[in-house]
């Protein structure tokens, strides 16, 4: 297999992860392809977005910003079949109080949500919807454009997350076990080039900085996630996996929001 083909495949293993869109089955899967996928996982995003921006452009041909954001939202959250979104709230219902780690990681595995959960669910969800319709209302193909960077920096947190912590529960249970190894420096240098790609792109085509700000955004939610997850729970799960990609998206929504659009 060529270097281009098996960049493909990771990309298409990438999508099948963290999406429901159907892929090939592979006759000869390796274990290894699972753990290197990780580098596309913003190119995953990217296009995630682009599915959430066409629906926006084409919502907001009928409908309120408002509307058509929320639209969008749904549409991209229909694709991953709210795979992070899921995340995000057992997180908060494991870790929004105050218990010792092996309780966390024992909510972490329940498919209840609670309070903690159906709030953060609640306020990120309105943060996203809110800050998309807010740069739609004044320019709706910049709404476009940060909606795209959104999802695809978004994905970088996990990998920077993964980077620099180690799986924190049941390696023999979890549903994923060659993604809860370590991610190799290769890996993370990937994704990060394809943040930075996008970032400049964003960039160039909105004619401001605030793309490298919202980049920036999303480095730092991974950051503080690390940190907090280390205090917590000694490492990551694959769902505070899903709450750094919805923390870091609504960040950079949030600074794509900011003072306007431009």
């Amino acid at each position: 297999m060529t270097a281009a083909a098996r960049e493909g495949r990771l990309a298409l293993v990438a999508l099948q992860f963290l999406t429901r869109v159907p892929v090939p089955a592979w006759r000869d899967w390796d274990d290894a392809w699972l753990n290197d996928c990780v580098r596309h996982f913003p190119l995953v995003g990217l296009f995630v977005g682009a599915c959430g921006a066409l629906v926006l452009w084409v919502a907001g041909q009928l409908w309120p910003p408002a509307v058509a954001a929320v639209l969008a939202i749904a549409a991209t959250a229909s694709i991953t079949g709210a795979f992070h979104e899921d995340g995000l709230a057992d997180t908060f219902d494991a870790l929004g109080g105050h218990v010792q780690r092996e309780k966390a990681l024992a909510i972490l595995k329940d498919p209840r949500i609670g309070s903690y959960g159906a709030a953060a669910l609640v306020f990120v969800t309105l943060a996203r919807v809110g800050a998309l319709a807010a740069i739609a209302n004044v320019d709706l193909s910049a709404a476009m454009v940060a909606l795209v960077l959104a999802h695809a920096l978004g994905r970088v947190a996990p990998v920077l997350v993964m980077a620099r912590l180690s799986y924190a529960g049941d390696l023999e249970h979890a549903r994923a076990k060659p993604l809860a190894t370590a991610v190799r420096p290769i890996n993370l240098a990937v994704a990060l080039g394809w943040a930075l790609l996008f970032a400049a792109s964003a960039a160039w085509w909105t004619e401001t900085g605030r793309a490298f700000a919202a980049l920036a955004a999303a480095l730092l939610v991974a950051l503080l996630m690390t940190r907090w997850l280390r205090r917590r729970l000694g490492g990551y799960t694959g769902d505070t996996l899903g709450a750094s990609e919805q923390l870091a998206e609504v960040a950079v929504l949030l600074v794509c929001a900011a003072h306007g659009p431009g």
